[in-house]
């Protein structure tokens, strides 16, 4: 037999409790990503900022997500570009990651300036010490609370396995162990 577990005493979440609704999200490690735009001919408008909010959502057609603010100067110059790259920041680019976060860098091609960056089939930056880099079209948005969802159909990537990914977890950032996990013998259940 199973031991009893106490229950869980649950409070009721307030309109008004962001402090603890982002606390307990912290106890969810992400990937931390730059999401890069370019809008019109050469340096264009050039942007790019930090995301920890992505994910795949469709193998057929390859299709991905990302959650930006409503605020962002990113989801207007996506519109206007119809493109955006997602760039999966390997170990050790904490940099990359807190610069891209910064709300005093400049904007323009001179966000870029130190950053060695690519361009992407659509135009848009990739970051070569990136683990993965995917170039998008943008498909479609959805309004969401304060963010905006989205969705990017991919149309070229770029994957270096050998690159370890960076984490973000509890406020700060880590890197995986590489270490495999164990394997717990399956249960079945005896009928």
């Amino acid at each position: 037999m199973g031991s009893v577990v106490s229950p869980i005493r649950a409070e009721p979440a307030s309109a008004g409790d962001v402090s603890a609704f982002r606390k307990a999200m912290g106890s969810f490690p992400t990937g931390v990503t730059v999401v890069t735009v370019v809008t019109g001919d050469g340096d264009g408008d050039m942007h790019g900022v930090t995301v920890n909010s992505f994910s795949s959502v469709s193998l057929d057609p390859m299709l991905v997500s990302v959650c930006l603010s409503q605020t962002s100067r990113a989801f207007g110059l996506i519109e206007q570009a119809g493109a955006f790259a997602v760039n999966v920041l390997a170990a050790g680019q904490q940099d990359v990651s807190r610069w891209f976060a910064s709300r005093h860098r400049p904007v323009g091609p001179a966000t870029y300036d130190g950053v060695p960056f690519e361009r992407g089939m659509t135009g848009c930056p990739l970051l070569p010490g990136a683990a993965a880099s995917f170039d998008c079209r943008l498909w479609q948005s959805h309004r969401a609370g304060d963010h905006l969802i989205v969705l990017g159909e991919v149309v070229a990537l770029v994957h270096r396995p050998q690159l370890e990914p960076l984490v973000f977890h509890a406020g700060m950032y880590k890197a995986l162990e590489n270490q495999p996990v164990p394997r717990v013998p399956q249960l079945h259940a005896v009928r």
